[in-house]
């Protein structure tokens, strides 16, 4: 991307800590990158593009595809060995792009497999990995990103390498990049390794201030307009920004990180029980990169309480439902007492006849070249809320449970009501009850071998996992089965005049290894939040299974949904997503009242389901309804129920309903359910840990005879 068609990363407009953390990096690369999270539209790939330019030039050996350092050459380039005194030239920083969509090849790069059979070649063609070398790697959508990718990504970000192994044939090369990601929470979660692998984290969201939308909008609409006279308006304050990045750079190694702030690092990380010991480093790094950043040569208390709140929050989640961000008041209590235990401590000082700077996007306070402001905003061009620029940490919102001693009294149908007798006089809507306590599941699997996304439930053919087989290749070849491939060339060796040591090997012969792993399925929930569920205890219970569940879906790469039903109606509370936290906030806060339409929340879940198998025919769904089985409101509401049940049934859904009658007397409506679904039921005093790997059991034998039959 040329510079005059970049959006300019001084005319991003707010959005401070964003643009705080990735400037921290460029001064630092050791800080470890950043992952931006927060809803769409809000500059989030375009400040990370614009970052590029902010970087300074790249000494490379001449010729390398591997972008070696001149003065300190890989001894094992791929491309090597570099002579000492051989040419080197400079280029500019790169900002690679990994696509969320793309190949294991495509990111480690290509090695021809017939080349090196048949005459002993390396020929290896580089990755995206190769092209990030001292460069940026940048993931949009980072979290959707498939396992396999992840793995890759993580080895690489670890030992600084990229090792591509084909059957025995390796090839090693340097791999060391600023991982910069970006994600949309609501698509889902990261798993907890790659999380752990950000340097910082950074909440970005769109400003609720008029005048700063209104700002964003006219930037925007006259960069679309002219790119390059946008660019040339904004080239001093982008001059500016570089030179201090420059500047920062060159005062860093001077920096002193004192014992005072080393102990405030460490109380803080132990105060917010961060696990292992990359928060301490990630925060040590940042803290001395903020100093660098203001002028300073001396780590300050507000540098490792800038740093905190940039490095932590992310690695305080002990599950997927909680909400990053850090307590701000119980940090400051931290640094006091760690203050107190530290009598030497002093204010720094900045270098002589240079005054310390707030942190910020340049130094220019005056109006920018179209009267929007200048590279680093005014106090007061953030959320106006005295925090310096910062914006408020998101806490994490457990819903509004109802009071303990709420009564426990029913609205709508009457307990024993299934469609007939005088309905009880509904009350006003209960207010949402807080979900009980969740637990470890056991695995609800699909019956049989599927072909979907790879992830961790049901059995499927995938690209990765033990090899079942061979078979010839369809387009190009990713997993060479070796076996299979000699057998294959082997009686054709004479015919082919085969005269020294290596195998004659032709395109024919190649062989594609098919594998068996795990695929993930769309886990699909219809709940019932009548009046015949509002019991505080029991709908407790349920909203606790169902959370309990949902981990157990995050935990396996699942896409979920969630179905209600009551009143007259059903409705989507979700939509098919990977956002599993976001289908657990739909479930605290689940309202209950009002009649019980099965039939309507069980045709739900049915279109939901067909418009699924439209966009996605190999995710195989597993359909969980939550209920007691009663059935009102409407003519003849427990037949219609019934039809709408055969309909899962007649496309072989995998089912199980959750009874939810208690009391005494049952009348076991939840159990004739699940026979008109042909699934499993089991009830709700059953929905244990242990109770479940007999759920498990029945519901894959179940599916295995109706298929024998």
């Amino acid at each position: 991307m040329s510079t005059s068609s970049r959006y300019p990363f001084t005319a991003i407009v707010g959005q401070d800590d964003l643009r705080l953390a990735l400037l921290l990096n460029a001064v630092s690369p050791a800080v470890g990158g950043v992952l931006v999270r927060g809803e769409k539209g809000t500059a989030k790939s375009t400040a990370v593009r614009a970052l590029a330019a902010l970087l300074p030039p790249v000494r490379t050996v001449e010729g390398c595809r591997f972008s070696c350092d001149p003065a300190a050459p890989d001894p094992g380039c791929p491309d090597g060995p570099h002579p000492a005194d051989g040419p080197d030239g400079e280029r500019a920083a790169r900002m690679v792009e990994l696509p969320v969509g793309a190949s294991e090849d495509r990111l480690v790069g290509a090695l021809d497999i017939e080349r090196a059979l048949a005459e002993g070649v390396k020929a290896f063609e580089p990755g995206l990995l190769a092209d990030a070398h001292r460069g940026i790697l940048y993931v949009d959508e980072v979290n959707l990103l498939h396992d396999h990718l992840i793995d890759l990504l993580l080895d690489a970000a670890a030992m600084g390498a990229s090792y591509v192994e084909r059957e025995g044939v390796s090839v090693r090369h340097a791999a060391r990049f600023l991982l910069v990601g970006t994600m949309n929470p609501e698509e889902g979660e990261l798993r907890p390794q790659l999380l752990d692998r950000f340097g910082l984290t950074v909440e970005v969201a769109a400003s609720r201030e008029p005048d700063q939308r209104v700002e964003v909008v006219r930037r925007r609409l006259a960069f679309e307009d002219d790119p390059a006279a946008f660019a040339g308006r904004w080239s001093g304050e982008e001059a500016g920004l570089r030179e201090r990045v420059a500047a920062a750079r060159a005062l860093l190694p001077r920096v002193r990180l004192g014992d005072g702030a080393l102990r405030r690092i460490a109380a803080v990380c132990a105060a917010f029980e961060v696990d292992g010991m990359r928060g301490d480093l990630v925060m040590a790094r940042t803290a001395t990169a903020l100093a660098a950043w203001a002028g300073r040569t001396e780590v300050a208390v507000e540098d490792v309480r800038q740093a905190a709140l940039l490095a932590l929050p992310h690695r305080r989640r002990r599950n997927p439902f909680d909400a990053p961000g850090l307590d701000e008041e119980k940090l400051d209590e931290v640094l006091r007492d760690a203050a107190d235990d530290d009598p030497e401590d002093e204010p720094p000082t900045p270098p002589e006849g240079q005054a310390p700077e707030e942190p910020g996007g340049g130094d220019d306070d005056g109006p920018g070249p179209d009267g929007g402001g200048g590279g680093r905003p005014d106090p007061g061009d953030g959320a106006g809320d005295g925090s310096g620029g910062l914006p408020p940490q998101r806490t994490e919102d457990s819903g509004a449970p109802a009071p303990e001693d709420a009564p426990e009294a029913l609205t709508g149908a009457e307990p024993g009501e299934s469609g007939g007798g005088t309905p009880r006089p509904a009350s006003a809507e209960q207010q949402a009850v807080a979900a009980g306590e969740p637990f470890r599941t056991k695995v609800l699997s699909v019956p049989g071998l599927g072909a979907g996304a790879a992830g961790r439930r049901s059995r499927a053919r995938t690209e990765h996992g033990r090899t079942t087989g061979a078979t010839r290749p369809e387009g190009a070849l990713t997993k060479l089965h070796l076996t299979a491939t000699v057998r294959a060339a082997a009686p054709h060796q004479r015919a082919r005049g085969r005269s020294g040591r290596g195998l004659v090997v032709r395109r024919d012969d190649l062989r594609q290894a098919t594998r068996e792993g795990r695929e993930g399925n769309l886990v699909l929930f219809v709940v019932d939040a009548s009046g015949s569920m509002a019991a505080r205890r029991r709908m407790g219970a349920v909203k606790g299974a169902v959370l309990s569940l949902l981990l157990d879906a995050y935990q396996r790469r699942d896409k979920v949904g969630l179905v209600t039903f009551r009143g007259r109606e059903a409705e989507v509370a979700l939509p098919p997503t990977s956002s599993v936290d976001a289908a657990a906030a739909r479930l605290q806060a689940l309202p209950t009242g009002g009649r019980t339409p099965l039939a309507a929340g069980l045709l739900k879940a049915h279109d939901v389901l067909r418009v699924e198998r439209l966009r996605d025919a190999t995710r195989r769904p597993l359909l969980v309804v939550v209920t007691d089985g009663r059935a009102t409101g409407g003519p003849e509401p427990v037949a219609l129920a019934g039809r709408a049940a055969r309909l899962h049934a007649a496309e072989a859904t995998a089912s199980v309903v959750v009874d939810c009658e208690t009391g005494p007397v049952r009348l076991g409506l939840a159990g004739e359910l699940a026979r008109e679904l042909r699934g499993t039921a089991v009830t709700l005093d059953e929905l244990r840990a242990e109770a479940l790997t007999g759920l498990v059991k029945d519901v894959t034998d179940h599916h295995r005879a109706r298929r024998a039959a």
